[in-house]
């Protein structure tokens, strides 16, 4: 049986709100250890058609936490942000993804905290090879959703080059890397934004974008949850990066996967281009994450940090809460290529739980 990655619990997180009110129950939440806010910085009213946005209907920029990785200088960032403002209305028993800002364009931000105030200091568009912004629209039907316009009342037209941006890092050479929920992708971005290459699941077959695609990740990865794909992107000293699938895969059914508590790591060379290995990562059970809550397919990966050669940070959360975990690669089996790849396979730990 392969051996799942189960992390050593560092920190507990309650929401910002409830660790400045109540540290205490935090600490005891947590064994201890607790999360407390060291200090604050806000972002300024930014309209969205500063970013480009012909109609941004009021709608500042906001989005810009998807992920966070460190310039190098005290208190500087790069940010990116996420698809875009989008929402989900009900019409009749059909909930529709709507994009109020269908021509918003994902953008990574460098951003300053200096004296309270968050200070955007660069925007870098995302765009095509030929110059074109990407959007944050979904890519191809059925394996998306339909996006419609904001009153959900018009489809509008997908996009293959659309990105929906989550973790960031920035590699020695100055390029970029991101992870994207869509495909679920990896994506290589030069220090302008050009899009150098998008790697998805094999068989996704992905037509029709202005920039290359490349099918290096197993097929069973587009068993995705929808807006559950690749979320946390960690950079490891040697240059190798780590992506974290947000939730546990659909797989061999629906109800299956909603009920795991098993998500998967990838560990992915940028030199060759290859997926090097891949693990089953095992939750800590919802009510241990997030005191109160009962539905196991509300936890998330939503973050990973490199630490060491094989060693990752690891957040899971919740809506409402989060914990850190430290993650030691060299103790799980590596599962690529093997039978779990398999998307008929039934996974042994669709019901475990930590011990």
């Amino acid at each position: 049986m392969a051996n799942l990655l189960r992390a050593v619990p560092v920190l507990a997180l309650t929401a910002v709100a409830a660790i400045a009110a109540s540290p205490a129950a935090a600490s005891a939440a947590s064994g201890g250890l607790s999360g407390r806010v060291t200090s604050t910085s806000t972002l300024p009213s930014i309209p969205l058609s500063r970013l480009g946005v012909a109609d941004d209907r009021g709608v500042n920029l906001g989005g810009i936490g998807s992920d966070i990785f460190p310039t190098g200088r005290p208190g500087e960032y790069w940010t990116i942000t996420d698809r875009g403002p989008n929402g989900l209305i009900t019409i009749g028993t059909e909930k529709r993804r709507t994009f109020p800002t269908p021509d918003f364009n994902p953008t990574i931000v460098k951003v300053r905290a200096t004296r309270g105030v968050l200070k955007v200091e660069q925007t870098i568009p995302l765009t095509t090879s030929s110059g074109k912004p990407v959007t944050g629209l979904p890519n191809q039907l059925p394996h998306d959703e339909q996006p419609y316009t904001y009153n959900a009342s018009t489809p509008l037209q997908i996009n293959p080059n659309g990105l929906d941006t989550e973790g960031i890092v920035r590699a020695a050479d100055g390029t970029f890397w991101l992870v994207d929920e869509y495909g679920p992708s990896l994506v290589h971005v030069s220090s302008r934004g050009r899009v150098l290459a998008r790697y998805t699941p094999r068989g996704l077959n992905l037509t029709g974008a202005d920039y290359p695609v490349i099918e290096a990740f197993p097929a069973i990865y587009a068993s995705r949850k929808v807006n559950r794909g690749f979320e946390g992107l960690g950079l490891l000293p040697g240059g190798d990066l780590v992506i974290g699938l947000q939730s546990p895969l659909l797989v061999p059914t629906k109800a299956a996967g909603e009920a795991s508590l098993t998500s998967r790591l990838l560990r992915f060379n940028p030199r060759t281009g290859k997926v090097t290995a891949e693990y089953a990562y095992q939750f800590a059970p919802v009510s241990v994450v997030d005191p109160g809550q009962t539905n196991p397919a509300e936890l998330k990966i939503s973050s990973i940090v490199g630490i060491g050669p094989n060693t990752v940070l690891v957040q899971e959360r919740t809506d409402q809460a989060a914990r850190l975990y430290l993650a030691d690669l060299r103790k799980a089996t590596n599962l690529l290529g093997g039978r779990y790849d398999d998307p008929t396979t039934s996974p042994p730990w669709s019901r475990t739980r930590r011990r």
